[in-house]
C-alpha cells in the first residue's frame, strides 16, 4: 500500500506539479491553504507526512505546523517545508515549530523524493 502525502500549498500549479511527480511513489492528496489541511485532518484523516508551504491565505504554514504539532492526534506526522523563503531565520523558525525538514524553492525533484524516503524511514523505527 503507498504511503500517503498531504501537499498544502495555495500555488496550484506548483502543488499539482509535486504531486505529479510523487504519484508514482505515493498516494497524493493537495489543500491550498493551512485551514483546508486542518479541516481534512479533523475529518479522521492521517496522511504519513505532510508538505506545506509557508505563505499561504487563511492559515500560514508556520501556523500549520504549530497547530500540527501541539495537538496530541497529528503531532507525530512528519512536516516537510517547501518554501520559496530561504533565509536561516526562516528555517530555524519552522525547524523549531517541529518541521522535519526544509527545502527551498526552486527544488530539485530527485532531492526532494530522497529526503522524503529518509523521513519516512526514520518513522517507521
Amino acid at each position: 500500500m503507498k504511503k500517503q502525502i498531504l501537499i498544502v500549498d495555495d500555488k496550484q500549479s506548483l502543488s499539482a506539479l509535486v504531486a505529479q511527480f510523487l504519484h508514482q511513489n505515493f498516494e497524493v492528496i493537495t489543500k491550498k491553504n493551512g485551514m483546508e489541511a486542518m479541516l481534512w485532518l479533523q475529518d479522521s484523516h492521517l496522511p504519513d507526512l505532510i508538505i506545506t508551504d509557508l505563505e499561504m491565505p487563511k492559515m500560514d504554514g508556520l501556523e500549520l505546523i504549530k497547530r500540527i504539532k501541539e495537538s496530541g492526534f497529528f503531532a507525530e506526522i512528519p512536516v516537510m517545508v517547501l518554501s520559496c523563503k530561504y533565509t536561516s531565520k526562516d528555517r530555524i523558525e519552522c525547524l523549531k515549530a517541529g518541521a522535519t525538514d526544509y527545502m527551498v524553492k526552486p527544488f530539485n525533484p530527485e532531492e526532494l523524493l530522497i529526503r522524503l524516503e529518509n523521513i519516512l524511514q526514520k518513522s517507521i523505527a
